[in-house]
């Protein structure tokens, strides 16, 4: 169950088999792990919300191993929807290439995954059915459909959310946070979380600033009053602008020369 909105978790309706160690064999769910009920008391849905995000926690770590064994350097890209995150990773794709495999998050549809493809890279299609977000049980699983051999960078696209992704781990090395211009300069603080748990923040769609009175100094305050640490990169990722500078960081983070 979400932690934040209350949806089930994410169900795979794939067939297939594991091929890591025996330490990472689990059970399967095939149906959500708890239905919408308003009405559990208070006390009984905080149990159960702790017992969701603890076996998450179990799959990331196993993720996280398997990214270290293999030394991938893994991105959780978080972001509302529109924002411009699959025209970042099909950027990325055109240089990383066969370097590089992706994840992508949706409700439906394999059109992201499609795009990430048809620019040059490995993908794989989440169809979440309805689930607001991604989790490391469904990253674990998509991950067997890849040779990982010689593979540097994983892009996990969740779904479109600045809320419920937030608050799952997936293994990932970091969580790159998207806010584009024309979705204004307020939302840091209406939407916390994701922007204390990114380590970099791409501002998109850059070009459109002026004309929507995006302003970028109160974005980058609001965010470094929650982690004052945050890498910020500004982008137009529709025409390339910025993203040499953010290929050159990703590029030091994997090893690549």
């Amino acid at each position: 169950m979400c932690e934040e909105c209350g949806c089930g978790s994410v169900i795979i309706h794939n067939d297939h088999k594991h091929s890591y160690t025996d330490a990472q064999h689990h059970e399967h769910s095939n149906a959500h792990e708890c239905h919408h009920n308003q009405s559990l008391p208070l006390t009984n849905k905080v149990m159960v919300e702790k017992a969701v995000l603890d076996k998450n926690d179990r799959f990331a770590a196993i993720n996280r191993q398997i990214f270290s064994d293999k030394k991938i350097y893994a991105i959780n890209l978080i972001s509302s929807p529109g924002s411009g995150k699959t025209t970042i990773v099909e950027a990325l794709a055109r240089h990383f290439g066969e370097k590089m495999v992706v994840i992508v998050g949706d409700i439906q549809t394999r059109r992201d995954a499609d795009r990430a493809r048809a620019a040059g890279c490995r993908s794989a299609q989440i169809e979440t059915l309805g689930a607001c977000h991604l989790d490391a049980h469904s990253i674990l699983h998509t991950l067997e459909s890849f040779d990982l051999n010689g593979v540097r960078l994983l892009i996990i696209e969740n779904v479109g959310n600045l809320v419920c992704p937030s608050s799952y781990d997936l293994g990932e090395n970091e969580v790159v946070a998207v806010l584009s211009a024309p979705e204004g300069d307020d939302k840091v603080l209406k939407y916390p979380t994701v922007f204390h748990r990114a380590s970099t923040l791409i501002l998109n769609k850059m070009d459109l600033s002026a004309f929507v009175n995006f302003d970028k100094e109160k974005v980058i305050s609001e965010c470094r009053s929650l982690n004052k640490n945050i890498g910020v990169f500004e982008t137009a990722a529709i025409n390339g602008q910025g993203m040499d500078l953010f290929i050159d960081y990703l590029s030091k983070r994997c090893g690549i020369t």
